[in-house]
């Protein structure tokens, strides 16, 4: 049985932080994405990426409960993109991983240690 669900071509990426503001300030700032809508009663913000239809919510939580997806975003130079994080103190996890013919890879954290992608296709057909 296959399920047909009336999806729509947006997603929004829900991201467990220990403070709100600090965290739009940071995907703001660091990762260069556009804060739609703050709502302070809910401890809810959320932010547009640069990918079309991909938003980025930042839900306050007491307790960081670190796991689950990890929001993956498409560069043209992965090492260019890297290099833009790391000026700004962004920590990565380890170095590039390279597939060959397929994909280079950066792992790298917001400030509450959630944990973020970089993908860089080696594909020569796209």
């Amino acid at each position: 049985m296959n399920a047909t669900l009336p999806y729509i071509k947006e997603l929004t990426i829900a991201m467990r932080v220990s403070d709100m503001n600090a965290s739009i300030k940071w995907y703001t700032e660091v990762m260069g994405f556009e804060l739609l809508y703050q709502l302070d009663d809910m401890g809810w913000a959320e932010m547009k990426s640069s990918v079309p239809g991909v938003n980025i919510g930042v839900s306050q939580v007491e307790d960081i409960k670190l796991g689950g997806p990890t929001p993956t975003f498409g560069v043209s130079d992965i090492e260019s993109a890297r290099a833009t994080l790391e000026s700004q103190d962004v920590r990565f996890d380890g170095e590039t991983m390279t597939i060959p013919g397929m994909v280079k890879l950066a792992t790298f954290f917001d400030p509450d240690g959630n944990s973020l992608m970089l993908f860089e296709s080696l594909n020569e057909s796209e």
